[in-house]
């Protein structure tokens, strides 16, 4: 969901789950992915000397801004609804906020970067209007389909949250989830609109709103949180003793900030020359068509849905009972996904036209050149992050959350969360860029079908913790068995792309890898060390023990993992060095 909620890995077939985006980046020179098997249906080109949306530079720098941005606001958005709500009711609040997510998913999620966006592509550079009467025909398809569905679910609440909460919650607990789901579930519907919408612009190669649209989501949804803290303060606010309007407060604030979203978008779409009116013919879309093509896209969502509602079922035990639950896996995994969308995802983006344009031209050795430099650079990059999370995880987590409502054990809780979560950065990094690669080599059948014993993987380590650890570990354990299911997806993956486009190189690959760790360990005790002599030892009281934590255990672990790295020869580092410096020259 926008603004940061939890998605189990790939459920974004863009490669980059971020909820806070909502829409894939794509224009009408992409070689774009379909779930339609292993062959993709191959986008028009554009024609010599026609722009469609600026240069590619200015397009991405406007992107790489706004993902940032977008970024840090939804996480001061998600650090504001703990404080506002605590984790008790903040666990009701996220559980609620799992659902429409879900069901969007089912419904269009993946459907729409793998079948429609294509679709949109061709009728684009097809249609003697421009694909003008198409999209507007598919849009009033699904604006029609979205909304039934959103009524249908709205209604179905109360059965859908007994279903996904434990048999361990009270009736208060449940009662709760269901009045927050009643307000936020139709996001369902705006959250459909405005991927529809910024699918369209992106065709029309506008990037910047779509891009921009979700920070005034997350804006109005932080005034929200704000409003509350002013308006209820601090105090000991449980699943039993909130009230009608401090639920529908944070609730209807929730939902009006898709709105917002979905209707900030619409003054692009007059940007760009379209025009939306209402056209109702099925018939001419090709829904058979559409539906073949989503069958494997279909397959691959729906396996991580059932991996999504095992693990928020199993969290929801503990759900307002005094230990890490649903608000404190969802707030470090958003953590998680910020390391890898600064690093992980800058890599891929940059990777995939190359992989791509060699795989079209049956250069596989090149594709496998450019995929170990990506996993090398990739490690390189995200090693010292990982340490800095392991070993400052608890003073992280009381930097960023406690406050409000979100006491000080609950901040450190998470924090033990945070620090496992640290062994899934790079895992979950690599695996993402394999299946790049696959996306290279038009291989979207072959990511399903990995995709379904990853996931059987990753469930049945949910399972396994859970009978395994207390109950004050559980989002503990459902992180590992994340990082589990991610180091699985990255092995499996790399051992059919052997297959696909022969040797890997794997042993540079290693060797990179094992001079990474062995920096990474001198840095990782180094830290450890020095945040043991401060005030607080690790776990800090407050705020300024946690600073000062962060600003020595930080610098330490920085300097010690380049300085290590550089003795090692780890070239990896040196070119990320450089990238970051060009950057910042710019």
């Amino acid at each position: 969901m926008n603004g940061g909620l939890y998605r189990s890995t790939h459920a974004a077939p863009d490669g980059d789950p971020r909820p806070e985006d909502g829409v894939t980046v794509v224009s009408v020179d992409d070689q774009i992915p379909t779930a339609g098997g292993d062959q993709a249906l191959p986008p028009e080109r554009v024609p010599a000397g026609e722009s469609e949306g600026g240069s590619t530079t200015g397009q991405s720098a406007i992107m790489a801004i706004g993902s940032l941005v977008s970024r840090i606001i939804g996480f001061v958005r998600n650090a504001l609804i703990g404080m506002a709500l605590g984790a008790g009711v903040g666990d009701a609040y996220t559980s609620a906020q799992f659902l429409p997510n879900q069901i969007y998913e089912l419904l269009l999620g993946g459907i729409l970067s793998s079948v429609l966006i294509p679709l949109l592509v061709r009728r684009r550079k097809a249609d003697p209007d421009g694909g003008q009467a198409f999209t507007q025909k598919l849009l009033t398809f699904a604006v029609v389909t979205l909304g039934l569905a959103a009524l249908l679910v709205v209604a179905a609440a109360p059965v859908i949250t007994a279903i996904q909460a434990s048999s361990e919650n009270s009736a208060a607990y449940k009662d709760l989830v269901t009045h927050f789901a009643y307000l936020i579930l139709p996001i369902i519907f705006f959250t459909g609109v405005s991927a529809l919408i910024g699918a369209v612009l992106n065709v029309r190669g506008h990037f910047a709103a779509p891009m921009w649209a979700p920070i005034l989501n997350n804006l109005v949804v932080i005034a929200t949180a704000g409003a509350f803290l002013l308006m209820f303060g601090r105090g000991d606010l449980t699943v039993d003793n909130i009230s009608p309007a401090q639920i529908a407060l944070i609730g209807g604030g929730t939902l009006l900030g898709m709105v917002v979203q979905a209707l900030g978008l619409l003054p692009a779409l007059r940007k760009v020359g379209f025009r939306w009116k209402l056209s109702w013919d099925p018939r001419s879309l090709g829904l058979g068509e559409i539906g073949r093509l989503a069958g494997w896209m279909l397959c691959y969502v729906a396996a991580n849905q059932v991996a999504v509602f095992v693990m928020v079922k199993i969290l929801n035990r503990v759900a307002g009972k005094g230990s890490a639950s649903v608000l404190a896996f969802n707030n470090v995994f958003l953590l998680t996904m910020m390391a890898h969308g600064i690093i992980g995802v800058s890599v891929m983006t940059a990777l995939l036209p190359k992989m791509s344009a060699a795989a079209a031209e049956g250069r596989f050795a090149d594709v496998s050149a450019d995929l170990t430099r990506g996993i090398k650079l990739t490690v390189a990059a995200l090693a010292p992050i990982s340490v800095v999370y392991a070993v400052l995880g608890v003073p992280i987590s009381v930097m960023l959350f406690e406050g409000g409502n979100y006491t000080h054990a609950q901040a450190l809780d998470t924090g033990t969360v945070l620090t496992v979560a640290a062994f899934a950065v790079i895992p979950l990094s690599v695996s993402y860029l394999c299946t790049y690669a696959f996306y290279s080599l038009q291989g979207n059948k072959t990511v399903a079908l990995i995709n379904l014993p990853v996931v059987v993987v990753r469930v049945a380590a949910y399972l396994i913790f859970a009978a395994g650890l207390s109950r004050g570990l559980l989002a503990a354990g459902m992180t590992a068995a994340n990082a589990i299911s991610y180091l699985v997806s990255a092995l499996v993956s790399l051992a059919v792309l052997r297959r696909r486009v022969g040797r890997l190189n794997l042993g540079s690959v290693a060797a990179a890898l094992i001079r990474v760790a062995i920096a990474a360990a001198v840095a990782g005790a180094l830290g450890y060390l020095v945040v043991r002599l401060l005030p607080g030892a690790g776990e800090p009281d407050g705020r300024i023990e946690a600073l000062i934590q962060l600003v020595a255990g930080g610098a330490v672990i920085l300097i010690a993992y380049l300085v290590a790295a550089t003795l090692l020869r780890v070239r990896e580092v040196s070119q990320v060095v450089g990238m970051v410096r060009r950057k910042i020259g710019r």
